[in-house]
């Protein structure tokens, strides 16, 4: 079995951020960042060298064994967009999505070009709520 690659570590976020070479791109990593600390009361954590996530739960596959810790929520700048990590995963969460604006989603993905796509409101309400469903599916307390 193949050892997860992405993994917690001891990283700058804020150093991460400061990489991001387009100035809007910096921006919307800043506001998504300080909506996450906010919703999640958690300090944020580089995951390999392009996530920052918040929250930690370990999980173990139904279907491969794999097993390992992964974060709760997180957020990704991706070259091509922006990529928020929406667990369980975003089919529990169609309603709030058709409302977002403009964007696109994978199994627990959720891609977004600019902020300015979607309704921030909707965005917030979409983190939290797939937050508190992790924390209560998981049994943890932050």
């Amino acid at each position: 079995m193949a050892e997860l690659k992405t993994k917690k570590n001891n990283a700058s976020v804020e150093a991460f951020l400061q990489t991001i070479k387009e100035e809007s791109k910096r921006r919307d990593c800043i506001t998504i960042l300080a909506m996450m600390k906010k919703i999640t009361q958690a300090e944020p954590k580089m995951w390999g060298s392009s996530i920052v996530g918040f929250g930690t739960y370990h999980y173990k596959s139904e279907r491969s064994k794999q097993e390992g810790d992964w974060f709760i929520t997180g957020f990704s700048p991706r070259k091509q967009n922006l990529t928020l990590y929406i667990m369980p995963g975003i089919d529990y969460y169609k309603d709030l999505v058709k409302k977002l604006g403009k964007c696109k989603t994978s199994v627990s993905c959720l891609y977004i070009n600019k902020l300015a796509d979607v309704d921030m409101k909707v965005l917030n309400e979409l983190v939290t709520t797939a937050y508190k469903r992790m924390k209560e599916m998981t049994n943890i307390s932050k």
